[in-house]
């Protein structure tokens, strides 16, 4: 099997996910989408897109770990090439359309209101009188996200009666979330699923609210059944992805909302602690389908 794993450089888990798939037979190829093509035309192929090394050949599988940050126009484009790759029947893991729900936080939201998961209340808007208005009816904090962000980066905790940021400082866009986490001793959870089963999960606990491991948190195993491992498989399922890491935390009375689903998920914090190889995990999955 030819595999491309589209990432920047081949990091700790790129490395680990190119030993896994190897292991099962599979040739893999390490890729960015940055410099990938389409190429329509006389004399372009049957093919119509370009990836290094393939030579005008199409791998049987796409691993999608990273997608390079740039303008709006290159991110489409980017994504554009991964929707091509499937329409030319290649299996992408994850595929286009489950990576804009999930990079979204706006949709993600909205996916996991509808599907009936529990989700901190939010608002997303571009107008700071509508955030003003929605802020007074909350009688807690909020937190304030960048739409598009991972790891803990850009948060900001609004205290009530502290004026929501400008738009312009997040994009223009406002993304506002009912704080839900705890005063003190301050903890969430992660939990990894692939094809359907949760197969490990910690909780994070954290010097301050933020408790994401690039940020200083420390991980402690967690069992994965149960109402945790339960909401996680239904909010991955929600958003189309074959694997993600999800987030969830306990509300004020005691019950679990999920926050995030990731479809480009790091784990090197949570292989950490969990018994399973998580790139074996994903391997066997993808590969072996």
């Amino acid at each position: 099997m030819r595999v491309v794993l589209f990432a920047e450089e081949p990091d700790w888990h790129c490395r680990r996910l190119i030993r896994a798939c190897s292991r099962r037979g599979a040739r893999v190829t390490v890729a960015s989408l940055a410099d990938c093509a389409f190429r329509i035309g006389a004399g372009a192929g049957a093919v119509g897109i370009d990836i290094p090394d393939f030579d005008g050949v199409l791998p049987e599988l796409a691993l999608v770990r990273t997608i390079p940050n740039g303008s709006f126009e290159q991110v489409t484009f980017r994504l554009a090439l991964l929707h091509a790759l499937q329409t030319l029947g290649v299996r992408v893991v994850n595929d286009a359309r489950a990576i804009e729900r999930c990079v979204d936080k706006s949709m993600t939201s909205f996916l996991l209101h509808h599907a009936g998961i529990p989700t901190p209340p939010t608002l997303v808007t571009e107008h700071p009188d509508a955030a003003a208005s929605w802020q007074a009816t909350q009688d807690a904090d909020l937190v304030a996200k960048p739409l598009f962000g991972a790891q803990g980066r850009g948060l900001r905790r609004i205290a009530a009666g502290e004026a929501p940021p400008d738009p312009a400082e997040l994009a223009g866009v406002l993304y506002l979330q009912r704080y839900v986490g705890r005063a003190s001793e301050w903890r969430d959870y992660r939990v990894f699923v692939i094809g359907g089963m949760a197969i490990a999960a910690m909780m994070r606990r954290g010097a301050g609210w933020i408790t994401n491991v690039a940020r200083g948190g420390t991980c402690e195993a967690m069992r994965c059944d149960g109402r945790l491992g339960a909401l996680a498989v239904a909010a991955t399922r929600t958003v189309g992805a074959d694997y993600s890491g999800v987030d969830l935390i306990e509300n004020d009375s005691g019950e679990l909302v999920v926050l995030e689903v990731n479809s480009m998920p790091a784990w090197k914090g949570l292989q950490g602690v969990a018994d399973i190889d998580i790139a074996e995990a994903i391997a066997a999955h993808v590969v072996a389908a």
